[in-house]
């Protein structure tokens, strides 16, 4: 008999799905926030149905306007739609523990013998795969955001600017604010007062104040320290060299510029968040406590985000206004995707055997409704059989 305190069967049985799905794509998703995003797409509006293109557009806008993890918090909205507040918290740490276990796992290796464990050919593989999942998913995505000739220009416009070196955020917000003056122009609408609206400055703005450690190490400084990252960083991994360079290794001297470039490398070649560098950082630092303390850190803030931007997504769109400038993030979104593919995929396709993994991935994609998970175990497979011997 099923307890008045327990949650409606339907209710556990959709968390079930969520936590196996989202427990998959963290075991699996290689190849950094747009692959990962591919990989949802394909998931939860193709294959599932269980958002609309423009929904799945609206959320990947927001995760651009707030800090942290864009990926993470996609699994993070998706759970909340999915299932409410349940499915948030679901959703995410499900996404989050299977890479943070396999850093931890390569941690523990590193301390103890010194080196990071082979992935390259691996990789090799994969690589070309991802770029062909992210392609099919910008394809399907853009013929949703791109529903007029303005936001075709402003997403050229914003590919152009991202490919110049132009601030992600401040892109974002430009082109955003572009297409709210344009709607505004040929609807001669005011927006009306009292209208909710995305503030990730202001919010990075007073996470930003949170104390960023001390000099000596201890586990609550540590702590502080990725809560801190997790609560202030735009933009991408490279980003988040810098960020863990400029402390942990000039300023406290935490650790080496070797151990670092190895956390780097580590989050890169891993599935699942680069954000489990922390993890690895961590417990090259504190060991297993560390190791729990950084992740925490780093990835909390992004439940936080969600959970108080979320709600007002829906409102956004009901107006027509602050509707437009949500548009405009959305294709300034696709744009940052389109330049982060470009530089990928000029590091992946590098010879005739991963321009083939990826024509023949992309043709699959879209002629047939192949799970983009088995190709991307196909690609290292491939990957391994075509440089078993090493180089």
């Amino acid at each position: 008999m099923q307890s008045p305190h327990s949650p409606p069967r339907s209710r556990l049985a959709t968390l079930r799905e969520l936590a196996l799905l989202f427990l998959r794509l963290g075991s699996t998703a290689f190849g950094g926030p747009a692959a990962h995003i591919a990989l949802m797409e394909d998931e939860v509006v193709r294959r599932r149905g269980w958002l609309s293109r423009e929904e799945f557009l609206d959320l990947l806008g927001a995760t651009n306007l707030i800090p942290g993890p864009n990926s993470t918090e996609m699994a993070i909205h998706v759970g909340r739609r999915r299932a409410g507040w349940p499915g948030l918290l679901v959703a995410g740490a499900c996404f989050i523990l299977p890479a943070s276990l396999i850093t931890l796992a390569i941690a523990w290796a590193y301390v103890r013998y010194g080196f990071l464990p082979e992935a390259k050919q691996m990789l090799y593989g994969v690589k070309p795969v991802m770029i062909a999942v992210v392609l099919q998913a910008l394809l399907s995505l853009g013929r949703t955001a791109l529903k007029s000739r303005g936001l075709v220009v402003l997403g050229l416009g914003g590919a152009v600017a991202s490919l110049a070196g132009v601030n992600e955020l401040l892109l974002l917000l430009f082109l955003g604010a572009i297409a709210s003056a344009l709607y505004r122009a040929s609807a001669k609408t005011t927006p009306r007062p009292g209208l909710p609206t995305l503030t990730p400055v202001a919010l990075a703005a007073s996470a930003s104040s949170a104390p960023a450690g001390a000099a000596a190490f201890g586990l609550l400084p540590l702590f502080l320290f990725f809560l801190k990252i997790g609560a202030i960083l735009f933009g991408s991994g490279y980003v988040l060299l810098a960020f863990l360079r400029a402390d942990l290794v000039e300023r406290w001297h935490w650790l080496t510029p070797s151990q670092l470039l190895d956390a780097i490398a580590v989050g890169q070649v891993t599935p699942g968040p680069v954000f489990s560098t922390a993890t690895f950082i961590g417990y090259v630092l504190g060991r297993a406590p560390g190791a729990a303390l950084a992740t925490l850190g780093i990835f909390a803030p992004a439940f936080v985000f969600v959970a108080a931007s979320g709600p007002l997504i829906a409102r956004l769109r009901r107006s027509p206004a602050a509707g437009a400038f949500l548009d405009g993030v959305n294709v300034a979104s696709l744009a940052l995707m389109a330049t982060v593919t470009w530089y990928l995929g000029r590091a992946a396709v590098v010879d005739p055997l991963t321009i083939v993994l990826l024509i023949a991935s992309e043709l699959a994609l879209l002629r047939t409704r192949v799970n983009s998970i088995w190709l991307v175990l196909g690609g290292a497979l491939i990957g391994v059989l075509a440089h078993g011997g090493g180089r």
